[in-house]
């Protein structure tokens, strides 16, 4: 995943801007003019780090000094130092947060992302974890590089990577076959995806041309019980088949070991967990 550098600086510092509203009050307050100090970003967590890239090319858009002490993707035992930052003290100090929230978030995606695709691979499992659209507003390109930080798979980043036909289309189209025929029609070279309730239509779905069929909300045994038509109707392995709904770090495996390719986990970014990380001024000139 790549963002153009000039686009994510306008990004964040859109983000910066919400934070500092009219201006930084209390640093202008008490941090004389001109001042210049150096930081250090630490964790306070065993974790995976995410968000490194960003907050280096953040910092510097501010005119900071940002070097980064590890990499995205490492995995870091409490008090590791992440990044040294030196320059202007109110500059550092009105960024502060927003440093901290992009960085906290971002790990502790990253790290959730990373337990689970860990033991996927613990077990000799191909199945792949992924992301959902479950994002916070503004957030979804951090979130989604986040997952991918961790291991994980980004799914769809926008509405117009792919086709995925949902419960509402398929109400509108009439059924899930109208639906990915529908789609088929105008797809050209876009993947089509379709999202399923049932057992029936997982196969209406693949007979219909879908590329990639999801079964939404499944118990294991369902999921176990829809690989099993789908191969006597010769469709196993012919396409991708998705689970997602209901799925937790303990029911991961149950699904994994029922055959399907992807595990899409929305809780990946709408619940979790941030890790404890802080900004901490060391030294003044």
């Amino acid at each position: 995943m790549f963002m153009q550098r000039k686009i994510l600086v306008e990004k964040l510092k859109q983000i910066l801007a919400e934070d500092v509203g009219e201006g930084d009050v209390t640093s202008a307050a008490v941090v004389p003019e001109g001042l210049k100090v150096e930081a250090v970003v630490v964790v306070k967590e065993a974790g995976v780090i995410a968000g490194i890239e960003e907050t280096v090319i953040f910092g510097e858009s501010l005119g900071l000094s940002v070097k980064a002490e590890v990499a995205d993707g490492n995995e870091v035992k409490s008090g590791t130092v992440i990044l040294k930052i030196s320059g202007s003290a109110m500059a550092i100090l009105s960024a502060e947060r927003t440093i901290l929230n992009l960085l906290s978030r971002m790990s502790g995606i990253a790290t959730a992302t990373r337990r689970l695709t860990e033991k996927l691979r613990k077990a000799n499992l191909m199945t792949k974890v992924a992301a959902t659209r479950k994002t916070a507003p503004g957030l979804l390109y951090f979130d989604k590089k986040a997952v991918v930080v961790g291991g994980g798979e980004p799914h769809r980043l926008r509405l117009d990577d792919m086709i995925l036909l949902k419960d509402n289309h398929v109400v509108i189209a009439g059924s899930v076959e109208n639906a990915v025929k529908k789609a088929k029609a105008v797809a050209l070279s876009k993947k089509i995806e379709a999202e399923v309730t049932s057992i029936a239509d997982a196969l209406k779905a693949a007979e219909a041309g879908a590329d990639i069929v999801m079964l939404d909300n499944f118990s294991p045994k369902q999921v176990r019980e829809a690989v099993e038509l789908l191969k006597e109707s010769g469709f196993f392995g012919k396409i991708l088949l998705e689970v997602s709904g209901g799925i937790t770090e303990q029911n991961l495996l149950e699904y994994a070991l029922a055959e399907v390719d992807v595990i899409s986990i929305g809780a990946l970014t709408h619940s979790v967990k941030a890790l404890d990380i802080s900004l901490e001024i060391v030294l003044t000139e």
